[in-house]
């Protein structure tokens, strides 16, 4: 249960920060018990913080106080999308729940801190910002 504990700590740190919270619903093989503890610790810690799903494109924002996620079966994931709404939503730390296997730009720039939360008991390379291995 390390992970729990990493993450309360990286939450408390940024209490004064926008944040925002990602979930990659490109396939069914997260373990989505996982995923929905980690948004309802969000919740907790930061009611109301902005909840993004998506996989190749942006699915629905809503809040972590709303969280019935949807996950599909293709397998297809892109963060683009998601990483330029954090941009010009003036995000200042974004937490994305992914497997890190999706495309992203590689010129792109983000302006903020970006935490990969990986579920799963891999550690994939991540291209940018820093990863937290959910096991």
């Amino acid at each position: 249960m390390r992970w729990q504990k990493d993450l309360l700590i990286i939450l408390s740190k940024r209490e004064d920060k926008k944040i925002a919270l990602a979930v990659d619903t490109s396939t069914t093989d997260y373990p989505t018990e996982t995923i929905s503890n980690i948004v309802k610790l969000v919740q907790e810690l930061r009611p109301g913080t902005p909840l993004i799903q998506a996989d190749y494109k942006i699915r629905e924002t809503a809040t972590t106080a709303n969280h019935d996620i949807q996950y599909y079966t293709h397998g297809k994931s892109s963060y683009t999308e998601v990483l330029e709404w954090a941009n010009e939503n003036e995000i200042e730390t974004l937490f994305y729940i992914t497997d890190v296997t999706g495309y992203v730009l590689e010129e792109m720039e983000i302006n903020y801190e970006l935490f990969w939360l990986i579920p799963g008991g891999f550690s994939p390379k991540v291209p940018f910002g820093k990863k937290l291995l959910i096991k």
